[in-house]
């Protein structure tokens, strides 16, 4: 049996800027996994940080696509593929409206930035700019909460007493360093095809999360919501494909996995507000690739596992 892991508040000050939330989470440690971590975070953030440590931990992020040697080395992970995918008109206009997001709401805009590019993240900051401000402050803490279940993975992943076994919670590093893998792409992928039009379904929102605890699988009478933890999230590209929703690594790790697939905005006349896709890797599977599309239609969906 694992030993238990430790958390201080300076652990978590790394994770999430909010004072309030690491000294909870620092008093309610030990935790014998990471889904026990996960877990308390949650509950904390939600039910215990006000307003003040919410905002407290906005201030703790750098604007998306800020490249300052001050930047944490997580935020530029994190932000790597806007980074790296923002070209000098897109940077421009990504500034800009940061600018204009921190004028109307006050604080920094928050995205859960991993796996997504520049263009990305702007079109989704010009969608949230029209919220209001008690809206978009809700949102913001949601994010932020996603950035929050990362880093704890992270910190996780990096403590020698947590292996990389089936029940221990999600570890979404493999046991190479990111980067050094030999794959060419993420251990998960997927694309949506619109079959009512016979063309690629561009601009849907997609989020892949892997389930907390293995020990206890999900199950269709399990009503644990908030057994999944965010791994990436993207929105699909004119070819109808996802950008990077997960590190990659040699062997993802062995657990049950969901992408879903925002579809009320594509087709919002259609059956179906959103799809979720819920599939298991197992142990003599983890170096294997995994491409899960959606064939989607107004009234109907299919999917299928592809190369």
């Amino acid at each position: 049996m694992a030993t238990p892991t430790t958390l201080t508040v300076e652990d978590m000050l790394r994770v999430n800027g909010s004072r309030r939330l690491a000294a909870a989470m620092a008093a309610a440690s030990p935790f014998s996994s990471l889904a026990d971590a996960l877990l308390a975070a949650r509950r904390i953030w939600l039910n215990e940080v006000d307003v003040n440590g919410w905002l407290e931990a906005f201030a703790a992020h750098p604007a998306i696509g800020t490249t300052s040697p001050s930047v944490s080395k997580w935020s530029k992970e994190e932000q790597s593929a806007a980074i790296s995918t923002a070209k000098d008109s897109t940077a421009q206009e990504l500034a800009e409206w940061n600018a204009k997001y921190r004028e109307k709401f006050g604080f920094v805009f928050m995205i859960c930035a991993s796996g997504r590019t520049a263009p990305e993240v702007l079109a989704e900051l010009k969608r949230r700019f029209v919220n209001r401000p008690i809206v978009e402050l809700e949102a913001a803490a949601q994010e932020e909460l996603k950035i929050t279940e990362l880093r704890l993975a992270k910190l996780f992943s990096s403590e020698p007493s947590v292996p990389s076994t089936t029940n221990k919670g999600p570890n979404i590093q493999s046991d190479k360093a990111s980067g050094s893998s030999n794959r060419s792409r993420p251990p998960i992928t997927t694309h949506v095809l619109d079959v009512a039009r016979g063309s690629p379904a561009s601009g849907i929102e997609v989020h892949l999360e892997m389930w907390k605890d293995v020990s206890a699988p999900p199950s269709f009478s399990n009503k644990d919501f908030n057994g999944w933890a965010t791994l990436g999230s993207s929105i699909t590209n004119n070819d109808g494909r996802s950008g990077q929703l997960m590190d990659i690594v040699d062997n993802v790790a062995p657990g049950f996995y969901r992408i879903s697939f925002n579809t009320s905005k594509y087709a919002p006349a259609g059956f179906f507000p959103y799809v979720s896709i819920i599939f298991e890797i197992k142990e003599s599977q983890t170096a294997e690739h995994f491409h899960v599309p959606l064939l989607h239609s107004p009234f109907s969906f299919t999917t299928y596992r592809g190369s």
